[in-house]
């Protein structure tokens, strides 16, 4: 099961930086910065890539989100890499005289990673790349001890959900592709998730993607094969299938359809069938 860090990130404020890593390791953003150094000659920023080098002269835009009624403030350049907020700063669904967006459906610790996103490229714990493992790794707590809590209560299920899950299915709403798949890279790295959490998360994802969606639905579906053997003797698994009411559990049973018969075209390829003369 995860270990919870309680050293919870704070991210309301963006002008500390974090403590850095080890100088074996490099950021995601650096990493892709790094990679795709040469191709930029050749072709345009992305349009959602956060402004690193803007000089961020645009007005401020205060946003009042969740039930709380949390405040932040970012610039308006800033969030208008973002298809929602540029048709909303735009749009009836600003308060144009005091330049405030209302958010009452967004979770304020959520909103808090999509702004550090936006700004910096990742939010934390941030994605470093082992130079000497050539491996993707999640950094550590402050000073390097420690893991990171990986949940996040949500209040449209009353409980608990994978963190990077709700934070891909904000991407969705907001269009930010590469939000999406920084956050699905997060996931991966993820082990010893609670079968509640798993399957609580799976129908979030669910109901909070469109049915093309072919990475975050399918990674919970190879997430749910690979741990079946948990799964079978899992109470919850049963309750939840029982329950229904998702195209969770007919997409699961396609999945395990074709690979029973990957199985099956396996052992009965001619390979596989000894000939006797």
């Amino acid at each position: 099961m995860f270990s919870r860090n309680v050293n919870k990130s704070q991210t309301e404020s963006f002008s500390r930086s974090r403590r850095g890593t080890k100088s074996s390791k490099s950021s995601f953003r650096e990493h892709a910065v790094s990679k795709n150094r040469h191709e930029r000659s050749r072709k345009a920023p992305a349009e959602e890539a956060p402004p690193m080098g803007s000089t961020l002269t645009s007005s401020i835009v205060t946003l009042v989100v969740g039930r709380e009624q949390r405040l932040f403030a970012a610039h308006e350049d800033v969030l208008c890499t973002s298809p929602f907020f540029q048709a909303a700063c735009r749009g009836q669904f600003m308060e144009a005289a005091a330049k405030r967006i209302t958010l009452p459906d967004e979770e304020p610790e959520i909103f808090s990673s999509v702004l550090e996103y936006l700004y910096k490229g990742d939010y934390y714990p941030r994605l470093v790349h082992n130079k000497r493992r050539n491996t993707w790794e999640l950094e550590t707590g402050e000073g390097g001890a420690g893991s990171v809590e990986s949940t996040v209560y949500h209040h449209g299920v009353d409980g608990e959900l994978l963190k990077d899950t709700v934070i891909y299915c904000t991407a969705e709403k907001y269009g930010l592709d590469e939000l999406k798949r920084v956050a699905l890279r997060k996931q991966g790295l993820q082990s010893g998730i609670q079968c509640s959490t798993i399957l609580t998360s799976a129908r979030y994802a669910y109901a909070n993607t469109p049915d093309t969606d072919s990475k975050l639905r399918a990674h919970y579906l190879a997430l749910i094969i690979r741990s079946r053997g948990t799964f079978k003797r899992s109470g919850t698994m049963q309750m939840e299938m029982m329950a229904g009411g998702s195209q969770l559990f007919f997409d699961l049973f396609v999945a395990l359809c074709n690979h029973v018969d990957d199985v099956a075209s396996i052992a009965g390829s001619p390979r596989s069938v000894r000939t006797h003369h």
